[in-house]
């Protein structure tokens, strides 16, 4: 292009945000479908902040992990203080705060488990349950629900089966899935139409049993599957699954990395049914945003493990910042009894999403426990739009709005909202979130 005096015209500079989103469309990997296209700039309790001056009230924690909200003082105090003593270590090494962390960890969960491996992610921590149930076992064969999340790494993805199963070449020899329990969605029903669990349970295991070849190890599971649609297995469903392992000889490891430190109203999902695990795994919840999970187990376990030769020697295993930094969230969920804050305020969310169902004929389901919650989009609603643009409207509406949503869309089910906010949350931030939800609702189907 040249100008009227038949120079070449300089190109327009680009804006900082336009620079930005160049950078990240030609430099950043793409690792889980497209980026949110808002530059955060900072964050601060319940609300993230773009870099134009946006405040968007965050109903996912983060990644469902930062339960204190952001920048939390007493985490910042934490992580300043530790990072001028000790921060990472060579992993044979130990310091305090990793010591304290696992006998406190121990102390806030029933006999008998009390022994603590920390990690990082909730994959890593899968990772390391599964290895250790083969290896205490002598067996190979790992079950879990078709609509889990436990990681992408080999054993963690291998029974993960939401998402990200295709074109990978072959998992993990040995993984089976059983259908999860969906009362909204039941497969083997009642005479009165309800979900007959029980009937669906005994048909998964007579197909385990007609596939395993004897060497079944363990099977996972999520007390609430989050992101397979925030489904809750009904009362009396872990204790029947665990009565099924017992008969073969499997340990039940369950990953509360979304369920756990009081997010559903108790300190741990699995209280509710009164269903101690063999190994129980902890991730998200347990760093307050920072990298930090934890295996528990027994000492029965953890003993036979170690006779075995149990090998998970990692680069960032025991590490003593984020250590410290998990010592400061049991302290501040003790202090400010989060576990008591979380059914409350659970109980004012719920009533606002059914009051939004009621008004909302396009919301088929509402679901979950204290502060995590689900809202499924029901696709018989004649709107003339499919569920998944149907969420992604509304997604999109809600961040217009200012308020950031994550949807679930999974085949034979329509778009489930996961509403999972930080525990710190008011109920003033927690009645906007409603409103701008029902709004954004409001907008989108009453737009078609």
């Amino acid at each position: 292009m040249t100008s009227s005096t038949g120079t070449a015209a300089s190109p327009s500079p680009l804006s900082d945000d336009d620079a930005f989103w160049a950078d990240a469309d030609r430099h950043l990997v793409r690792y889980g479908g497209e980026f949110c296209r808002e530059v955060i700039d900072h964050a601060s309790g319940s609300f993230v902040f773009t870099a134009d001056g946006r405040r968007i009230l965050d109903f996912t924690s983060g990644q469902m992990s930062a339960i204190l909200g952001h920048g939390h003082p007493a985490i910042v105090e934490t992580v300043q203080r530790q990072i001028t003593t000790v921060s990472h270590l060579y992993s044979g090494m130990l310091s305090r705060p990793v010591v304290d962390l696992a006998r406190r960890l121990a102390g806030t969960l029933p006999a008998p488990l009390e022994k603590a491996l920390l990690l990082t992610t909730g994959a890593e921590s899968n990772e390391a349950a599964i290895r250790m149930a083969k290896l205490v076992t002598g067996r190979h064969e790992i079950v879990s629900f078709a609509r889990s999340w436990h990681g992408m790494t080999q054993a963690a993805a291998s029974a993960t089966y939401s998402a990200g199963r295709k074109g990978y070449g072959p998992g993990a020899p040995g993984n089976f899935a059983i259908p999860a329990p969906h009362a909204y969605r039941p497969d083997f029903t009642l005479p009165d139409g309800s979900h007959d669990w029980r009937r669906q349970l005994d048909f998964a295991f007579d197909l385990i049993d007609a596939q395993s070849t004897g060497s079944l190890a363990a099977c996972i599971v999520e007390p609430i599957l989050s992101s397979g649609g925030v489904i809750e297995p009904p009362p009396g469903y872990f204790a029947a699954l665990r009565a099924k392992c017992r008969e073969r000889g499997m340990l039940l490891i369950l990953d509360e990395a979304q369920t756990g430190l009081c997010r559903t109203g108790t300190w741990y999902a699995f209280e509710r049914d009164g269903v101690v695990p063999d190994i129980l795994t902890l991730s998200k919840t347990l760093g307050a945003g920072l990298p930090l999970a934890a295996v528990v187990t027994s000492s029965e376990i953890e003993q036979a493990a170690h006779e075995r030769g149990y090998l998970f020697f990692t680069t960032h295993v025991a590490d003593p910042l984020v250590a410290a930094v998990g010592n400061t969230v049991l302290d501040v969920l003790i202090a400010e009894r989060l576990d008591e804050r979380a059914a409350a305020l659970g109980g004012l969310l719920r009533d606002g999403l059914l009051d939004i169902q009621r008004r909302h004929p396009v919301v088929g389901d509402v679901r979950g426990r204290g502060l995590l919650a689900g809202i499924e989009l029901d696709a018989s609603y004649d709107t003339g739009a499919s569920t998944d643009l149907l969420g992604a409207r509304i997604t999109r509406r809600c961040l217009e709005l200012g308020l950031h949503m994550n949807i679930v869309q999974l085949p034979g089910m329509g778009g489930v909202f996961r509403i999972a906010p930080p525990l710190t949350i008011t109920e003033d931030e927690l009645s906007l979130g409603l409103a701008l939800l029902d709004q954004a609702v409001d907008d989108v189907v009453g737009g078609l």
